[in-house]
């Protein structure tokens, strides 16, 4: 199915990503990519994971969490406080639709 919304959408967030040569384009990433792999291989119904798939779930991982945190950090502000919270995620998690698949997910005590 070519030329999808969702395929759109992913092609403008990584069109800003190219980084200055370094390792194929992929200096702009802060998570380490050999991790990440490691991680995707601990999914036993995984065989095998291009580089650029690695990649791309890197850059989509980075992304998610950085949408995460500033939503958690509006919370943080409103209550006059510098540091983001536990419970700035959970009011996060809470108003926004998108993120209630994390409900109960970060309940580690």
């Amino acid at each position: 199915m070519a030329g999808t919304e969702g395929e759109a959408v992913v092609g403008e967030e990584l069109q800003g990503v190219e980084g200055d040569g370094e390792e194929g384009g992929r200096a702009g990433l802060r998570l380490p990519l050999a991790r990440v792999k490691r991680i995707m291989k601990a999914d036993p119904a995984l065989q095998l994971a291009s580089q650029d798939a690695v990649f791309v779930i890197a850059k989509a991982t980075e992304l998610f969490v950085e949408s995460l945190v500033e939503e958690a950090y509006q919370y943080t502000r409103k209550a006059g406080r510098k540091t983001v919270s536990r419970r700035d995620v959970d009011n996060s998690v809470e108003a926004i639709d998108a993120l209630a698949f994390l409900d109960g997910a970060l309940d580690w005590s």
